[in-house]
């Protein structure tokens, strides 16, 4: 595919995302957990510490920026946004795909986030097909190397690829593939998804062959098939795309069969989340990280003021049910201050 050809797809990306429904037509699942109130905290609401280590960084709140763009002059406005907050905050952050850059250095500034979120944790990110359509150790170096990445993000989009005209469909032999970076890269690796979910089972494998990280990322938020969907012409095209809405393991769902499994992995928990309770919730089940895309890209795109205000009400919510659930740290928030309902909420 050539570089304006991915550069469109990119742009049309941004703007679908911001114009149209792409919305899963499944829930997140997180509605159906509930905290365990403790009247009698025995804390100090000031006292409640929301850092944790991770990978070597300090990360002072337990939110993740999602990988959502680059390589336009669009994305690179709103990646400066989304770096600035990160680093004024202690956020964790992922960059777009970074494979239009590697084909074109000339686009790899959209990309370069470190000047602006110097002490961040922040992730590369390449499709993992890729390692069947030519890439290798070299390029996942240059990824890295691009912005400076503390971890490279491998994701996997197998619906989206069969959707999108041209798409990469050839996933045989990635395991293998995964593991050889694994093992021959000088830093950690995230498997995603990008919004179908992770099962246990493959989490399972991949952790075997030496990732050190995976995001789930399950249904409940953006659907891309939709998304490529509002990029297609022919009725037949869209027809297939429409109906696979509903489809993926929602993120709850996902998550809670990774830590039920002990996974002995980061664990992040990603798609559909939208407010600072989905992140609160997201942790308590057990999650590391929980990271949000779409509501970050509107507020990015809106203003940096608007960004930062998002964040500050996000980090309220959290600290306020730490607090009331009598946790101290995120290591006490984790696994044992929430519970799912048998009957739907």
């Amino acid at each position: 595919m050539s570089d304006s050809s991915i550069i469109s797809r990119k742009k049309d990306h941004i703007n679908i995302n911001l114009d149209e429904d792409v919305s899963s037509e499944r829930s997140t699942g997180l509605s159906a957990f509930h905290f365990l109130h403790n009247a009698l905290p025995e804390i100090d609401l000031s006292a409640v510490d929301t850092a944790q280590s991770i990978f070597g960084k300090v990360v002072r709140l337990p939110i993740l920026i999602s990988s959502m763009t680059g390589g336009t002059t669009q994305a690179a406005e709103i990646n400066q946004r989304l770096a600035i907050i990160a680093e004024k905050f202690g956020l964790a952050m992922g960059v777009g795909s970074q494979r239009v850059a590697i084909d074109n250095p000339n686009l790899s500034e959209s990309f370069k986030i470190r000047k602006y979120s110097p002490s961040i944790l922040l992730f590369a990110n390449i499709g993992a097909v890729q390692l069947n359509y030519g890439y290798g150790l070299d390029e996942c170096k240059q990824a890295i190397d691009m912005i400076d990445a503390d971890a490279l993000i491998l994701h996997l989009n197998p619906l989206q690829e069969a959707i999108q005209l041209n798409g990469n469909t050839n996933f045989g032999g990635l395991l293998n593939k995964i593991e050889e970076i694994c093992k021959l890269l000088n830093k950690p690796v995230i498997i995603k998804e990008v919004g179908w979910g992770i099962s246990s089972d493959l989490a399972e494998k991949l952790v075997n062959v030496g990732v050190s990280g995976i995001d789930v990322s399950g249904a409940g938020g953006t659907s891309w098939s939709q998304v490529e969907r509002y990029r297609l012409k022919n009725e037949g095209d869209i027809r297939v795309a429409e109906s696979f809405r509903d489809w993926g393991i929602p993120t709850a769902d996902a998550l809670l069969q990774l830590v039920e499994k002990k996974i002995n992995a980061l664990i992040i928990s990603s798609g559909g989340l939208q407010t600072g309770m989905d992140i609160a919730k997201s942790i308590a089940i057990g999650a590391n990280l929980a990271g949000m895309a779409s509501t970050f890209l509107k507020k990015a795109v809106a203003s940096i003021d608007d960004l930062s205000n998002e964040v500050k009400i996000i980090e309220r919510i959290i600290r306020i049910s730490m607090f009331v659930t009598g946790s101290q740290n995120i290591a006490q928030f984790q696994n044992s201050k929430i519970l799912k309902s048998e009957k739907p909420s």
